[in-house]
């Protein structure tokens, strides 16, 4: 991309342009003048006025002042707070629900393409309801406690009296009425059996949340299992996402009786629910996860699996002590499992790996790390597991080359 450094642009300059294509971000690129600008709001191929929100070195931001020529996969947000002076949770209501997964299968075939150096050929899936499918969410009260989201890169607070992409046992209407301290993160997590609770703290530090309503532990049905899962344990945050990706995993992982499998990043023991049964008792699972609270639900979770072991710790140091596996699964965050943790995967000679992804950028740099580990990529799938968001969910396959 050019450069912008030395370009005249200050932040709250407005401009005409036509919008470019999607970036990795949820942004779409703009280029006027010289300059690159990520813009929100905005859809590939239309004419727009946009306002300069930031600038830098290498790019700009900006937002939509005023569509001239529309796409005609605009539509009209359903939420009354997804605008450019709004909640900066969402970034596509704009956006017909068809063209959000075309876009966001786009960028995922960008990003193969940029960073693993290889062509994919993805469709990302509806996987479920577009609104009311959020089971976790991190709300802030402002200085007289109110409670909201937070704006687009700000830390300013967005007062809201209902959140649409949240399930509705959630009650967001409700929890709006209510006198909150200021200035504290309202941690809110509701199960498939309908429990909710509330933990809050300061949104400046690093101090825990606390518990201040319901259990410290919900409770998930997975394959007719019943999982406890902590406030502070990971859980996905899409009420179908459960079921959507076991039913994925299972698809590409082809598990057999006896084998010995990895759930890496195991969180509370999600595929290990559906998997325990099929490697039965001459098989075996190990766990390797590196949240104290969510093995410890997993230890209650498996307490009566003998062929279930459960381990606390850094996934690549542990995958040192392991000298086999016939499947590995790994579900790492955001970040990606990275190139020790490919490396010991791939040392394992394992006959499939299946690869759950949040991040296709991640991903892409993990497939070209397995590349040169002589594990190939054989299928993906791609699921739009965080709809009105920019966020997709991958799964992946790799087998030996």
């Amino acid at each position: 991309m050019a450069s912008t450094k030395g370009a005249r642009w200050v932040v709250g300059d407005i401009f005409e342009a036509t919008v470019e294509k999607i970036a990795h971000g949820g942004h779409f690129i703009v280029r006027h003048e010289g300059a690159v600008f990520f813009v929100r709001h905005a859809i590939a191929g239309e004419k727009c006025r946009v306002v300069v929100t930031s600038t830098g070195s290498s790019f700009n931001r900006a937002d939509v002042v005023e569509v001239l020529v529309p796409s005609h996969d605009r539509v009209v947000a359903p939420c009354e707070y997804a605008h450019r002076d709004g909640c900066g949770g969402c970034d596509f209501q704009h956006i017909s629900m068809a063209r959000q997964r075309a876009l966001k299968a786009e960028v995922i075939c960008e990003q193969f393409a940029r960073i693993a150096k290889m062509d994919v050929s993805v469709t990302v899936e509806e996987a479920g309801s577009a609104l009311h499918w959020r089971t976790r969410s991190n709300a802030t009260t402002n200085s007289t406690g109110e409670l909201g989201f937070l704006a687009s890169r700000s830390h300013r607070v967005v007062p809201v009296k209902e959140c649409i992409i949240c399930v509705e046992h959630m009650n967001i209407p409700e929890l709006a009425t209510r006198s909150w301290k200021g200035s504290v993160r309202v941690e809110v997590a509701t199960s498939s059996m309908g429990e909710r609770s509330i933990a809050l703290a300061p949104t400046q530090g690093e101090d825990r949340a606390r518990l201040t309503e319901g259990n410290q532990i919900l409770h998930e049905i997975v394959a007719g299992k019943t999982l406890e899962v902590s406030h502070d344990s990971f859980w996905q945050s899409h009420v179908d996402a459960p079921t959507v990706l076991t039913d994925a995993v299972l698809e590409y992982a082809q598990i057999k009786n006896g084998e010995h499998v990895l759930d890496l990043y195991g969180g509370v023991g999600l595929f290990t629910a559906v998997m325990v049964d099929l490697v039965g008792v001459d098989g075996s699972i190990d766990l390797i996860e590196g949240s104290k609270s969510a093995t410890s639900d997993a230890n209650r979770n498996f307490a009566s699996n003998a062929n279930v072991r459960i381990i606390t710790g850094d996934v690549a140091k542990h995958l040192l002590r392991i000298k086999s596996a016939d499947v590995v699964i790994l579900d790492p965050p955001r970040e990606g499992a990275g190139k020790v943790a490919v490396h010991e995967i791939s040392r394992l000679k394992p006959r499939a790996i299946v690869y759950v992804a949040c991040d296709p950028a991640a991903l892409a740099r993990d497939t070209a790390y397995f590349s040169a580990s002589r594990y190939t990529l054989d299928k993906i799938r791609a699921f739009d597991l965080f709809p009105m968001t920019h966020h997709v969910e991958c799964v992946a396959l790799f087998l030996p080359a």
